[in-house]
């Protein structure tokens, strides 16, 4: 039987499984866990809660230290803010952060084509399970992540060739919508 709360809006806090935070931050060297809970938080050293609402603060002003490092920056986002977060993430890495977001893949929504597209995205095969739950979620996740340094475009300022080929993609898909 699959775990009831995962297709209900009585949580949208869903803790990152161990494993695959850890293969991240191996990776990345995460400064802080801007989505977290006092139980749930993956960094050590810094993290905001959901008091604290951390889509209200500029978080390319948490600096790693006085030399002006770039934050690494976790988000697991409250599954009723997915765009807001989204939104915020690529902002802030237009200043300059590294925000990298598990979210659920959903390609047909707003928040996706008006963001996601900009950023790298790493499909996670199969579905994973969420903090103490015995099911897997409902839903297939993904990684995003927004960056200069990892090939984020900036949709403001994009090459010829990027232009065409977000253009190209959205008309295919216009088109098959129209149909």
């Amino acid at each position: 039987m699959i775990d009831k709360v995962l297709f209900s809006k009585n949580s949208d806090e869903w803790e990152t499984p161990q494993n695959l935070y850890d293969r991240l931050n191996n990776e990345f060297e995460f400064d802080y866990d801007i989505c977290a809970s006092h139980e749930n938080t993956k960094v050590n050293t810094f993290y905001t809660t959901k008091d604290q609402n951390s889509l209200n603060y500029d978080w390319s002003m948490l600096l790693k230290d006085e030399n002006n490092f770039e934050p690494f920056i976790w988000c697991n986002p409250p599954y009723s803010k997915i765009g807001e977060f989204v939104k915020k993430s690529y902002e802030e890495s237009l200043k300059g952060c590294t925000v990298v977001m598990l979210i659920p893949s959903r390609t047909d929504t707003k928040y996706w084509h008006d963001y996601c597209i900009y950023g790298q995205i790493r499909y996670i095969k199969g579905r994973l399970k969420f903090g103490n739950s015995r099911n897997s979620a409902p839903f297939p996740s993904c990684i995003v992540i927004f960056s200069r340094r990892y090939g984020l475009l900036d949709k403001n300022d994009l090459s010829m060739s990027q232009t065409f080929y977000i253009q190209k993609i959205s008309m295919k898909n216009k088109n098959k919508n129209n149909i």
